[in-house]
């Protein structure tokens, strides 16, 4: 027999996916529902970055993987529509993101009042926050942002993105280092050039299993919290209820988490509303 609350969540859920399956049949073109047939119109144009492991990243042969690269795809398969992505920077978003007709940007980008200038957000898949990362030989040197706020500290950041504005607002005393490739970066810390990365905590979480020098540092109490979102192509309420209706069925049945888990470990769940 299934408790109360276990049937409760499959009420849910079975509502959740027939509202998806009623928006995406309206959402489908007809053109699209005949394989074969699929004008460069019904592309989704999906704008990332594609340097943010364990979101986004490029898998060596000119694609992405990642958390938010197999949501995106899910939801592709879903409505029969190609996907078409496209390479942005964190520091040109937010003026890429139109000129270059953006449908979804995705690779964990926060829900931050700047960007609901130049795009609409879909709801929240996950939530995180701010962590040092840090070698394992420094202990918890720079386990507090009074720590890490001194003039002999050595500070890295990517540039254009909430790292760096975060640095910049937190850490005015100490030196600060923009970099320019985010791939590179945490080899700067693990040979020692540098001291600490504050970044989310999930990617510290996932780059530090393949830079065993490196540990986060309190990533169950971050600095912060904020929502991870997908940035939507504004004023298009039909792409906006089927990413969300989408995300809600996969947040609902464990998708979501079960993506975090193959990514950074068998953690707690990150997703959450």
């Amino acid at each position: 027999m299934l408790g109360q609350h276990t049937r409760a969540r499959l009420r849910r859920i079975t509502a959740l996916v027939a509202g998806w399956t009623a928006v995406a049949a309206v959402a489908i073109p007809a053109a699209a529902q005949e394989p074969g047939r699929l004008p460069a119109a019904d592309e989704l144009r999906v704008c990332t970055p594609g340097d943010y492991p364990p979101y986004s990243v490029g898998d060596g042969a000119g694609g992405y993987v990642g958390i938010d690269i197999e949501l995106i795809r899910g939801f592709a398969d879903v409505l029969h529509r190609p996907i078409r992505f496209i390479p942005v920077t964190w520091a040109t978003l937010a003026t890429d993101f139109a000129p270059q007709q953006c449908d979804v940007a995705v690779g964990g980008i926060s829900d931050l009042p700047a960007r609901r200038g130049f795009s609409d957000f879909s709801i929240s898949y996950g939530i995180d926050g701010k962590a040092p990362i840090t070698r394992r030989t420094s202990g918890a040197d720079y386990a507090t942002i009074a720590q890490i706020n001194q003039p002999g500290v050595r500070v890295i950041a990517n540039r254009g993105g909430t790292n760096e504005s975060f640095a910049r607002k937190n850490f005015p005393d100490a030196q600060l280092t923009l970099w320019n490739d985010n791939l590179t970066l945490f080899d700067e810390i693990d040979q020692g050039r540098v001291d600490v990365f504050v970044t989310d905590s999930v990617e510290g979480r996932y780059r530090v299993r393949s830079h065993p020098g490196l540990q986060v540092l309190h990533p169950e109490r971050p600095f912060d919290s904020f929502q991870k979102v997908f940035l939507l192509k504004k004023n298009d309420p039909v792409l906006a209820t089927t990413v969300n209706a989408w995300l809600a069925t996969q947040l609902a049945t464990g998708a979501v988490d079960r993506s975090f888990a193959r990514w950074i470990g068998g953690d707690a769940p990150i997703s959450g509303n």
